[in-house]
Parts: C-alpha cells; structure tokens; sequence
C-alpha cells in the first residue's frame, strides 16, 4: 500500500478534492474500467478513479472513444463501484450522450448515478456545453470538466496534437476553465497543453485541475491505467511514464503455462484431487 497519502481510510468527496488542492497536496487520479483492477488501486490508496471512455480503446479496441454507448459506460462503472471503497469514482459520460441537448445530457448523467451508483461525471468541452452542465449541476450531480485536447472531438481537430499553443485558443481555455469553475463544477482535467499555460490556469482557479501531459504546476496527475502498467505497449506518448511491464510478464507467465500443460508438469498430483 501507498504511504503517500495523508489519509488512507477517509473517503475521498469532490470536497476533500479542494481541501487538497488548498492544502497544496497532489491529487492522484488513474482509470479503472473492472472490479478486480479497481479493488488493486483503491487498496494501493488512489484518490480517485475515472472510468473512462478510453475503454473503448483500451477494452474494446477501437481506434477512438467515439464508438462506446452510454450502457456500455455503466456497465464498466458498476463493476469499478463494486471495488471501490476509498476513491472518488468519476465517469465519463461517452460521445453522444451529452452534446448539443441538455435534457438528454441530464438523463444521461442520472442513468449512471442510479443504475452505477458512481459519484460524479466527467464532461469534454468548455462553453459549448454550458448549457448540458449547467442542467447536471442543477439536478445535484457533481461534474469534472476537461479541457485541452478533447478525444471525443477528434474528428473536429483532426489530430491528437497539443492544444492551445497559439493565444487565441489558450485565451478560450483560461476562459472555460474560469466559466466550468463558476457554473459549479469541482474540478477540471486539462490534457496535452503548455506546462506554463497550465500552471497558470491552476494558479488563477479555486478548484482542483488534474493534468495529463500537462506539466507539473496543476495540482494533480491521471493517466490511463492500462498504459502506466504498460499493459498498452503500443501507445508511447511523452506524458507517459510506464511504472511496469505487465505485458511482458502476462506473455511470459502465460508461456511458462503453456509449455506445462504441453510437457504435462501441470497439473501434478498434489495439484489434483
């Protein structure tokens, strides 16, 4: 278990998250989309959990997060619950589900605190979907934002490329993370931008920004688990740092099994009833 945290019992709330942020203690955030996975890195003391649409990638193998339906989300979020005893557990709501129809956005959100039981939402986009998170937030559903490069919309960009690198864009970004911080949002994840663009975004809001592949001036850190257990071998970006080789050791493990069962030393008598 980590000894990292101040507090490895206390359940962690979206209110806890701004003591943190306050208290000037970095926020540990990783994805989870299973209950076996999400009861190892509840247990090991994350702050919290995101189950995220990158299990389209990552579970489904798709090339994008586009194709994930909102029941496949829930599905992924109640089996995280299940595991889940200390961590916030965030969901994202998928592609589809939110956009450009508030009311749709708001029954989206209540399917997945209801049938998930999970504890908040998590958004792609700034002013263009005030409206669907100003909705959320008025029936009491805590909402993350995200902004910089948001993977629902690559087909707009056309590329996974750094964000908001020329000031026009940067300004927009400081802009939407001020609006999401006023409409009542708790916290915002900022991914593949400028480090000193978002250190100064997190030095201008109140409530807590969780970085990926953007520097270490925010007040927090996700990556995509699969990736830092270097499980998804074939994804190298420069934010990420692989903590393990798992690929390596299931192919190796799974080998040395095969070559057991082929040779007949597994199973051995005592290995048998």
């Amino acid at each position: 278990m980590s000894t990292n945290t101040t507090d490895n019992t206390r359940k962690v709330t979206t209110r806890r998250l701004i003591e943190m942020k306050q208290r000037g203690e970095k926020i540990s955030m990783l994805t989870a989309y299973d209950y076996s996975s999400a009861k190892i890195i509840d247990g090991a003391g994350i702050d919290v959990i995101l189950v995220g649409d990158s299990a389209s990638n990552v579970m489904a193998g798709n090339v994008t997060t586009l194709p994930i339906t909102l029941d496949q989300m829930i599905y992924h979020a109640k089996s995280v619950m299940k595991g889940t005893k200390r961590a916030l557990v965030v969901v994202d709501l998928p592609f589809g589900s939110y956009q450009g129809n508030s009311k749709e956005a708001l029954a989206s959100a209540i399917r997945i605190m209801k049938e998930s039981h999970a504890e908040a939402v998590k958004m792609e986009g700034g002013s263009e979907i005030r409206e669907s998170v100003e909705r959320i937030l008025s029936a009491g559903i805590p909402v993350m934002g995200h902004l910089g490069l948001t993977p629902q919309s690559i087909n707009k960009f056309g590329t996974y490329n750094v964000r908001a690198r020329q000031k026009e864009e940067a300004d927009k970004l400081i802009e939407d993370a001020l609006m999401l911080q006023e409409i009542g949002c708790f916290a915002i994840v900022l991914e593949k931008i400028p480090a000193d663009l978002a250190r100064q975004v997190a030095e201008k809001l109140t409530i807590p920004l969780i970085g990926i592949g953007a520097g270490p001036g925010v007040d927090g850190q996700v990556l995509v688990m699969h990736d830092m257990l270097g499980i998804n071998q074939g994804f190298s970006p420069r934010f990420l740092r692989r903590y393990a080789d798992l690929a390596s050791i299931m192919n190796d493990a799974v080998g040395h099994y095969i070559d057991d069962v082929k040779s007949g030393a597994f199973p051995t008598i005592e290995e048998s009833y």
